[in-house]
């Protein structure tokens, strides 16, 4: 009975840890505030600058095994320059200017340097 007691404890403590969300980690580096966001598993999703709380500078988001998914641009909020999407192989090169898109190119994976 208590070995039951125990290893039921001991069940509902692991599932409860890893149901729990990874808190976001902010940090403030001269007039932004550089931004981490995790998975369930504590690596890292996301990772970016806000400025007066509006996207800014480079975003970089990762996929579950810390391989690069999207380098995207903004620019107090607004989405600008040339962003890069990792999909199947594949990366889209969509380039943006005040918040509209201006031109996109398909290329492979293989013509950037992109998993660094």
């Amino acid at each position: 009975m208590k070995i039951s007691i125990v290893l039921f404890l001991a069940l509902m403590t692991i599932a409860m840890g890893s149901a729990q969300e990874v808190a976001p980690k902010f940090e403030k580096q001269g007039d932004l505030v550089k931004a981490t966001y995790f998975y369930e598993d504590g690596s890292i999703k996301q990772v970016g600058f806000f400025d007066n709380d509006k996207l800014h500078g480079e975003w970089v988001s990762y996929d579950k095994r810390g391989k690069k998914t999207t380098i995207a641009q903004y620019e107090h909020g607004k989405k600008t320059g040339t962003w890069l999407v990792l999909t199947n192989g594949m990366v889209k090169q969509v380039t943006y200017e005040a918040n509209k898109v201006i031109d996109v190119k398909d290329l492979k994976e293989t013509d950037l340097a992109f998993t660094d």
